[in-house]
């Protein structure tokens, strides 16, 4: 499951501002064609017509995406896709309905929620980064209060990468309880 996890991860970007999945890569995930989760949209369409469930992105959203994530995943695209948000994932299961498909969602919807929460524990930490970077910028003539700067943002960074790698140590397999024993 952490590896479905992982792989939903990469599939999610940020558009308009808003973190979304493609049509392809939800299909790909729910093991169905791309024009048949597109039909069965546009039979719902009631479902997704407000922007914040799905829309289509524009030709330079597609441009920036082929950039971001490589011309090869994005190249056999004919038309611009549509992209879902976390509620039209949501959606998405209630018309698509297969075991498969539900439970990708939940799995979609908990990797959501945990990017969300990562963003709102270390909300404080992005801001004083940013602080930072802007003191940073207008103080190019003292050196030494730019190296101070760079110290704390460092420091910052690394509770951040310790934080997470605590949180992020799944381990598998057998584990004694005193490592003295076994030789």
């Amino acid at each position: 499951m952490e590896l479905l996890n992982d792989e939903v991860k990469t599939k999610i970007y940020e558009i308009r501002g808003v973190k979304v999945m493609l049509d392809k890569d939800l299909a790909e995930l729910y093991e169905v064609e791309t024009k048949y989760l597109n039909r069965q949209v546009k039979r719902n369409i009631k479902r997704f017509e407000d922007e914040d469930f799905m829309f289509q992105i524009t030709d330079k959203e597609l441009e920036n995406l082929r950039c971001q994530i490589g011309t090869t995943n994005l190249s056999m695209i004919r038309s611009n896709p549509f992209v879902f948000t976390e509620q039209g994932v949501y959606m998405l299961a209630t018309v698509i309905n297969s075991k498969i498909a539900i439970d990708i969602t939940k799995t979609i919807m908990r990797t959501f929620t945990k990017m969300r929460e990562f963003a709102l524990n270390y909300k404080d930490i992005v801001i004083e980064l940013q602080n930072i970077k802007e003191e940073l910028k207008s103080t190019k003539e003292n050196g030494e209060q730019n190296s101070q700067h760079i110290k704390t943002a460092f420091e910052l960074l690394s509770q951040i990468l310790d934080d997470t790698s605590k949180t992020n140590k799944n381990l598998i397999g057998f584990r004694p309880k005193d490592k003295d024993k076994i030789k």
